[in-house]
């Protein structure tokens, strides 16, 4: 129980972060003078190296231990988060946003969440897995509502007069790297448990294992290509653009849609316990990307804030059911590779995509990656569906059913 406490505490404080950068990084690097189509290769390097960081999570993360690798990601992340402060040159950006993992997407899908992922379940029961997930999103959305929050602090700051623009963004990115580091308090705290914890350094994965990873990763890489066209990063530089609003009105906006985000974990857990995962996912992931749409065409600022708000409520829905899902269709000893491989493929995914986009934004139109975006997810919402709602976890299946899958194993 205290491991888990700590765990969520971490998780909590490294969203914090992430919501803050993820807000403040598209305003900050336009601020300083880079052009959109700059600004997504810097996006796109930042997810890049988070994608590399999950890499080598993924395959030596239970060899190394997960203290130390959870340590090592967090050290990382301060560095490059004070590397991104004290510099304007693009190549040195580009750099700091790769070796730092410096996540645009303005929510936390990291390195350190796959190990979290991975100790997580064998703390707590089956049934109760769904929900262990979805509290550990409520705090992570949580710290992504309150993080893009305080990305307003640049414009009270230039308000009072206390410091100019770039400086006054400067000092926040500064703040970033700080509350990156925060985590190690807690990681240093863990107990040997979470080395051992039915975790197994040389597991071998089953064929149906790799069977099922390789059908959901393939789909998973779909929906990520998508979400590189929607990073958080990106969509605060949409509202900055389209609209001619600053950090004042975007911060707060980016605070209600990750409490809406947050509640909407509780949500899903409630409602997979009635329809399962599967139908979860999918039913409540199309209307928030149709939603998404309406966005990219709204007249005004406060109609297109309604509409974001209405798809933020929904969009998240699918994140503590899918954690979930993927994990119940694995074995323990399987949990830390199938958390890293779905992961990695969509880190992957994530960093091609904010580049194109940016040129996009910069020759074409500002809401093209949004709509580009949204279809993209439909598109691997009805995949999804196809291939998948008949696969239940344990939990969804007929007493007799389990009993017969249990004797079999």
């Amino acid at each position: 129980m205290r491991d888990r406490q700590l765990l969520y505490l971490a998780a909590f404080v490294r969203a914090l972060a992430t919501g803050f950068i993820g807000v403040l990084l598209g305003v900050y690097l336009g601020e300083i003078g880079l052009h959109a189509a700059t600004i997504g290769v810097i996006v796109s390097a930042g997810l890049a190296g988070a994608a590399a960081g999950t890499f080598l999570v993924t395959f030596l993360g239970d060899r190394l231990g997960h203290r130390r690798v959870l340590l090592a990601v967090t050290l990382l992340s301060a560095a490059g988060g004070v590397a991104l402060a004290l510099s304007s040159h693009p190549l040195v950006l580009g750099t700091a946003a790769l070796l730092g993992m410096v996540n645009g997407m303005g929510r936390d899908r990291g390195a350190a969440l796959v190990v979290e992922q991975a100790v997580l379940p064998v703390m707590v029961r089956e049934a109760e897995r769904t929900m262990t997930f979805a509290k550990y999103n409520v705090l992570q959305d949580m710290g992504h509502a309150v993080g893009g929050l305080a990305a307003g602090l640049p414009a009270l700051l230039q308000e009072s007069g206390i410091l100019a623009g770039a400086p006054a963004l400067r000092w926040s990115v500064a703040a970033y790297a700080a509350l990156s580091l925060a985590p190690a308090a807690a990681y240093l705290s863990l107990s040997t448990a979470v080395e051992t914890l039915g975790v197994s350094r040389l597991a071998r994965v089953s064929f149906e294992s790799r069977r099922i990873l390789w059908k959901l990763s393939s789909l998973f890489a779909i929906d990520s290509l998508a979400g590189g066209f929607l990073t958080t990063a990106l969509l605060s530089f949409f509202f900055y653009q389209r609209f001619g609003v600053g950090l004042e009105a975007i911060g707060p906006l980016f605070f209600a849609a990750r409490l809406a985000n947050a509640l909407s974990h509780l949500g899903a857990a409630w409602l997979a316990r009635r329809i399962g995962l599967v139908k979860t996912m999918v039913f409540t992931h199309i209307p928030s990307s149709l939603l998404l749409i309406l966005v990219a065409y709204a007249p005004s600022f406060p109609v297109a804030a309604v509409l974001f708000l209405l798809r933020e409520g929904l969009v998240e829905m699918d994140v503590p059911t899918r954690q979930s899902y993927v994990m119940a269709m694995v074995r323990p000893a399987e949990r830390t590779l199938a958390s890293g491989v779905t992961h990695l493929v969509r880190m992957g995914a994530w960093a091609l995509a904010p580049a194109f986009a940016g040129l996009m934004m910069e020759g074409v139109s500002l809401m093209l990656p949004l709509v580009i975006g949204a279809s993209l997810k439909i598109g691997y919402d009805l995949l999804l569906w196809r291939g998948f709602r008949h696969v239940r976890p344990p939990e969804e299946l007929p007493a007799a059913a389990k009993r017969e899958t249990n004797a079999a194993e």
